[in-house]
């Protein structure tokens, strides 16, 4: 890692991450040092530094394209992390998630080292209504998924191996789904909420994901299937801040986005892929991904096969 003052590490953190506001006490004798690895969309950065704080502004928001969900992961020192009304304090093996795409604030206020995942939000299976109610709160490092998520990001963040075409695609997703099992547990008992009120979201959730490629996948069926009404499916998606159409069609392109990364699916067209996800009109298809993600599918597969 190359050691950096406050302006190298301010320009490295916005690099590495999203823009941020960093600012610091000891400007003058700051010394601050990150390390970055990229597996596909999963960004694994290892940063240590002096005290400082960094905020994200409703202002650095809205000037953003894209939102990501981050999980962090305190190796040495301490650090207080602030989000939607909560705030936590971080101490090492202690995990904690937060939004990129709504104001928070870290505080380090000693020497420090911890290990930070990023990746696009749209990854999740877990919609972030959901989310939103785990943001800054500390993960024990000693219950549940969490000493397994710990593991699994330590040992990655050792190898110094970055992968990139289908391997690090593949990888990422596997990351993100750890990520996921985690997050669904704690929702499962650490939410202020009827436990089977719950289940059935998370339950409706995996019945979705293991449909997408049905075509005629659609609200009717969904609520039948759970034997509740299309009204009071409708109502569950609302609290989850989306719809169910949308729901779908997201986790539809982000599976297309998945496979159009996969080097190993160079083979298939565009069309293939589109309607192995459930995606009967290519043309609506095109539209539907370059709204979401800026980009055409095939510049996007372009693209990845260059890099």
């Amino acid at each position: 890692m190359q050691h950096l003052d406050i302006t190298g590490f301010r320009t490295a953190v916005n690099e590495s991450f999203v823009p941020l506001r960093v600012t610091s006490d000891h400007a003058d004798d700051f010394v601050g040092a990150l390390d970055e690895e990229r597996f596909g969309d999963l960004h694994l950065t290892r940063v240590q530094a002096g005290s400082h704080a960094v905020e994200r502004t409703p202002e650095l928001i809205s000037a953003a394209s894209r939102s990501y969900f981050k999980l962090s992961m305190m190796v040495a020192g301490s650090a207080l992390l602030a989000q939607d009304g909560r705030e936590t304090v971080l101490r090492p093996g202690d995990l904690a998630i937060y939004d990129t795409g709504r104001p928070y604030t870290l505080l380090f206020e000693e020497r420090f080292q911890t290990l930070v995942v990023m990746f696009p939000r749209e990854l999740m299976s877990i919609p972030v209504g959901q989310i939103a109610d785990l943001t800054a709160v500390r993960l024990d490092p000693d219950k549940g998924l969490t000493p397994v998520a710990s593991a699994f990001f330590t040992q990655l963040a050792a190898q110094h191996v970055p992968l990139a075409g289908s391997s690090g695609t593949r990888l990422a997703q596997s990351a993100v789904d750890l990520v996921s099992a985690l997050y669904a547990q704690e929702l499962g008992t650490s939410v202020s909420r009827p436990d089977a009120h719950t289940d059935l979201v998370q339950r409706i959730m995996a019945f979705i994901d293991d449909r997408l490629d049905d075509a005629a996948l659609d609200p009717a069926g969904i609520a039948a299937a759970h034997f509740i009404s299309t009204r009071h499916l409708h109502g569950l998606f609302h609290e989850q801040e989306t719809t169910v159409s949308t729901w779908i069609r997201a986790r539809r392109l982000e599976r297309c986005r998945r496979d159009l990364a996969d080097t190993g699916l160079a083979a298939h067209s565009v069309s293939d892929i589109s309607m192995r996800w459930g995606f009967v009109n290519a043309a609506h298809f095109s539209r539907a991904f370059k709204a979401r993600f800026g980009i055409s599918p095939s510049a996007f597969r372009a693209e990845r096969a260059r890099s």
